[in-house]
């Protein structure tokens, strides 16, 4: 273990000292010296301590005094020296595949790229193309390397879990004697991120359906394989369970394997006090099987209404199971208030997103393009944004009679707490999202503060992405996200859930105490293209996940009743 740890520690000082442009020989002697510690076929401390690791060619004498630190205090200070000078999130990005020190150093002394989120933000600009030694392919790399990055972190986010799992249903169905195939686990309650995937089948022969998923052309290592149930890893070590249920059981079943756990205890503990048994199998009294083919008979015979999946995290919906919430879905969504376009760092110009949100049904929508200190977005300027705002209102007039089109922008809030935009030019603006894009690494009230301040100015009417997560790339800001909800509450501000799948920001959680506060959410998707319009349906997933009903989301109003709201200025 321990040299696993000091090779990954020389590597990393190597990739240091090369982004820092250190002298190339330096450099070479410490990418050896890891080589040699991860082919050690011995433990490196008895080799260290017998006098033996001294003579290996290669291990010189600062090498030697830098493990033999390090074998003491569990630290190398030449490593944490020269952690220091750089930003926190630069080493992350050296882990992605296809992306050198020498890309990293480039990256950020010419685009302040410091991690993820914002080389991902960079590439989807176009703006990393136009640097010295880079093009197409070598971004496409990059872009592939983050993916892989993403998804081999341990959680798989639920916008790259759900497809696949979508997919690997849909093939499933096509097995010959498959009556019935569904998810379960957590990816079925729409957790954020997910360990494995978990199918349930109901068939005729349970052996031969699973040997044919076992040679789908998805899996790359068959775990196991039996008569009921088939394991398997696929792309990017994703790990598949499939379960073959007999009807009779296919409810216990999938209601045990949807859990949560906890949930599932609940559940048990409730079947105990009736003198009944519930297992994966049904529920049971004394022997005789009373419920089982199906989830809603398994919450009647326990005297519970049927619980939606999201719900079932013990999280009150036991205690509170007679007066649930009536979810929202998706067809209650009428606009989507966050997207952009071509005249910032979108892929699609304004008249195209608006003939797809069209397409979607929607009755009204906003463009927001990015503020001019989102350099790296093309934000825009105030010369550009009027010429921009004269350009949508154009193409408002000629869409109107399908769809109220809004110009707005996404402003930037500034590390003082000021805006990117003075309010004459924001009075200029349908609506207006102020989002925290940059210092999102600063203390919790200094961070705080900037939002709360930014409410109180009558024409910021939403608040962007409040915490700043990007999932397994970047961790929420230290914003004090009660303080926020309460000044939204006293500002009539909404708070955004944005549906990017690599967001869902504001977070479950967040949701439910927005909504017991009787703060109005916003479900909007920050579309950068016409497809990614479709992730409303992520919002709507950790929507419900936060127990919001239709009521409790601005973007559920009719036109007329929108139309109206957006017109008046905050109290």
């Amino acid at each position: 273990m321990k040299n696993e740890e000091l090779a990954d520690i020389f590597n990393e000082i190597a990739d240091l000292m090369e982004i820092q442009g250190e002298q190339p020989f330096r450099i070479a002697s410490y990418r050896k010296v890891a080589r040699i510690l991860e082919e050690l076929t011995e433990d490196v401390e008895t080799l260290l301590a017998d006098g033996r690791l001294a003579k290996i060619p290669g291990i010189g004498k600062g090498s030697l005094e830098r493990i033999e630190e390090y074998l003491k205090t569990g630290k190398i200070s030449t490593h944490q020296e020269l952690v220091k000078k750089v930003p926190k999130g630069l080493l992350k990005l050296t882990k992605v595949p296809g992306l050198g020190p020498k890309t990293i150093a480039l990256l950020w002394k010419e685009m302040d790229i410091t991690d993820i989120g914002q080389l991902r933000k960079a590439i989807n600009s176009g703006m990393i193309e136009k640097l010295p030694g880079m093009g197409a392919k070598k971004v496409e790399k990059i872009s592939k390397g983050i993916d892989f990055v993403i998804r081999s972190s341990g959680r798989i986010p639920l916008g790259i879990a759900l497809p696949i799992a979508e997919e690997l249903i849909t093939q499933i169905k096509k097995i010959a004697g498959v009556k019935k195939a569904e998810i379960a686990g957590s990816l079925r309650r729409r957790a954020e991120t997910i360990g494995d995937i978990d199918i349930l089948t109901e068939a005729s022969d349970g052996q031969k359906v699973l040997e044919k998923f076992t040679k789908f052309r998805q899996v790359r290592e068959v775990l196991a394989s039996g008569s009921t149930k088939a394991s398997v890893r696929i792309q990017d070590n994703i790990q598949v369970d499939v379960r073959v249920i007999p009807a009779e059981s296919f409810g216990a079943a999938w209601q045990y394997f949807t859990g949560s756990k906890a949930h599932n205890v609940r559940l048990r503990k409730i079947a105990i006090e009736k003198k009944l048994k519930l297992n994966e199998y049904g529920l049971f009294e004394n022997e005789k099987q009373i419920a089982g083919a199906n989830e809603e008979e398994i919450y009647h015979k326990l005297s519970l209404p049927y619980i939606p999946p999201e719900l079932r995290e013990d999280r009150g919906e036991i205690e509170n199971a007679d007066k649930l919430p009536t979810l929202i879905d998706r067809k209650d969504i009428k606009g989507d208030l966050h997207m952009h376009t071509t005249a910032s760092d979108g892929h699609n110009s304004p008249e195209e997103m608006i003939r797809a949100c069209i397409e979607r049904g929607y009755e009204y929508m906003c463009i927001t393009d990015h503020s001019k200190s989102s350099a790296i977005a093309g934000g825009l300027d105030e010369t550009r944004l009027r010429k921009h705002i004269a350009a949508v209102r154009k193409l408002a007039e000629k869409y109107k009679n399908e769809i109220a089109v809004l110009i707005g922008s996404e402003v930037d809030i500034l590390a003082d707490g000021q805006l990117d935009y003075d309010d004459g030019l924001l009075a200029e603006l349908d609506f207006v999202i102020a989002s925290v894009h940059s210092a999102l690494s600063q203390p919790a009230d200094k961070i705080t503060k900037r939002v709360l301040k930014v409410m109180e100015n009558p024409y910021v009417r939403l608040i962007g992405h409040p915490t700043g997560r990007l999932l397994a790339q970047r961790e929420a800001s230290a914003i004090d996200v009660a303080k926020i909800i309460k000044q939204a509450k006293d500002t009539d501000t909404w708070l955004e859930l944005n549906s990017s799948w690599q967001r869902l920001d504001l977070k479950d959680v967040h949701l439910r105490l927005a909504k017991q506060e009787g703060v109005k959410i916003c479900i909007c998707t920050d579309a950068h293209s016409i497809d990614q319009l479709d992730y409303i349906q992520y919002g709507i997933y950790t929507a419900r996940r936060g127990w919001l009903e239709k009521e409790d989301v601005i973007n559920t109003l009719s036109r007329k009743k929108f139309m109206e709201l957006v017109k008046q200025r905050k109290r």
